[in-house]
């Protein structure tokens, strides 16, 4: 993990002089990875991207959410199970990595794609009680 810090740590946030990205080229460009994400030069978050528009997220806590996405206006909107309001972002490809945006909104909160840390998306399983 802390290898992972240090290469969030070492990127620039890219330049967003880049188009936004449609449903087919994000689609393109995601099915089939894991994608780990970055804020402020710390570890944000890492998502799963599979066929058929399906997505699992992790806040790198262990506590996996599936969920789906699809474009609206413009933007590629996430539905998660336990969060039913979409959570829509504007991405670009810089070349070097993802950018997303927050609702395409400069002033909210904006992740980066980390470059391979070669580390594994790690999802445990429910709570078992007694």
């Amino acid at each position: 993990m802390m290898r992972m810090a240090l290469i969030l740590a070492m990127l620039a946030p890219p330049v967003l002089a880049q188009p936004v990205m449609s449903a087919e080229e994000f689609d393109r460009y995601t099915q089939g990875k894991t994608l780990f994400y970055g804020f402020d030069g710390t570890a944000y978050g890492v998502e799963r991207y599979m066929s058929g528009r399906r997505v699992i997220w992790s806040f790198l806590d262990g506590e996996c959410k599936e969920g789906v996405w699809y474009e609206q206006a413009g933007q590629i909107c996430f539905v998660y199970e336990d969060r039913f309001d979409p959570q829509c972002w504007v991405f670009r490809d810089t070349g070097r990595g993802l950018v997303a945006q927050f609702e395409g909104d400069p002033t909210q909160t904006e992740l980066y794609e980390a470059e391979e840390i070669g580390e594994e998306m790690l999802c445990y399983g429910p709570d078992v009680g007694v």
